[in-house]
């Protein structure tokens, strides 16, 4: 077989193939500790990842050649040359669609990256056992703190003003520090027994500290990210992911946002129907004071 080339000819846009091709192997799958540091360390390097021998991540890792092993194996590989392969397909995908002309501008190439992003997302959630699991958590807690911090603070304000058409309590906390702290200590003692946090890039300390303060407090975490493999994911219970595109000046969050409302309409799913009829009284109401304009 001959050589890939060299680290320097990877283009940004083929490190992004393999970052994808990287997080798609990840998804789904639970990993040691050990395994995660290997993952997070492909998915913060992935133009080099396919040229990384198993020997130069252990070393980089710190940890055994054999445990490089034992992660190829746990995401479903015979071995860590058919793990390092199959991230090598993504090279020549890239250059399959390099000799297909697009004619797009750039703003029309940033936008064609998520519409990527969306298809990565939509095939992921091919099966929806996690989504529907996570779901019916949160539909079942009571009060549910959602936690989305800086540039996730949207997110969860906006899953939130969603939610809450049918689900009786949800609190959204916006605010580090103590004040997160106190909301979430109320909503333990209020009988909360799940917390959604949204995570995305770049990555509050304060998120990570509210996560960990969660799970000592009872509460099982729900956790929205870019990756299913991150320096959040270890400190969540469910971990839901949707690519982040960073082609724009500011990451965009088109497929953390359509995950989101994906989760919102499986939660509603999940709640007693007398809760699910809250939303058509809602609508009846506003139509009968007139609250928005005919469409």
């Amino acid at each position: 077989m001959s050589r890939p080339p060299g680290p320097a000819a990877v283009a940004a846009e083929d490190a992004s193939r393999v970052a994808a091709r990287l997080q798609e192997i990840v998804e789904g799958h639970r990993l040691s500790p050990s395994q995660r540091r290997i993952a997070r360390y492909l998915l913060e390097r992935p133009h080099e990842a396919v040229f990384l021998t198993g020997n130069d991540i252990a070393e980089a890792v710190g940890i055994s050649q054999p445990s490089v092993t034992r992660f190829a194996i746990a995401v479903g590989f015979t071995g860590f040359p058919e793990f390092r392969d199959h991230l090598r397909a993504a090279l020549r995908d890239g250059q399959d669609a390099a000799a297909e002309p697009t004619g797009l501008n750039p703003v029309q190439a940033m936008i064609d990256s998520e519409l990527r992003n969306l298809e990565q997302l939509r095939d992921g959630l091919g099966d929806t056992g996690r989504l529907r699991e996570v779901a019916a958590g949160l539909a079942s807690s009571r009060p549910l703190p959602v936690l989305g911090l800086r540039v996730s603070a949207p997110l969860a304000h906006l899953f939130g003003y969603l939610a809450a058409k049918a689900h009786p309590d949800v609190r959204v906390i916006d605010a580090p520090g103590s004040t997160m702290e106190d909301r979430l200590s109320r909503a333990v003692d209020a009988g909360a027994t799940w917390l959604l946090a949204f995570g995305l890039p770049r990555y509050p300390r304060e998120l990570r500290e509210g996560l960990v303060w969660a799970r000592r407090s009872g509460l099982r975490v729900a956790l929205v990210t870019d990756h299913a493999v991150g320096p959040l994911a270890e400190h969540a219970d469910a971990v839901l992911a949707a690519p982040v595109s960073s082609r724009f000046a500011f990451d965009s969050q088109a497929a953390p946002s359509v995950l989101c409302a994906a989760l919102v309409h499986t939660m509603l799913e999940a709640l007693p129907t007398r809760e699910q009829a809250s939303i058509e009284e809602f609508e009846n109401s506003a139509a009968d004071r007139r609250l928005f304009l005919p469409g």
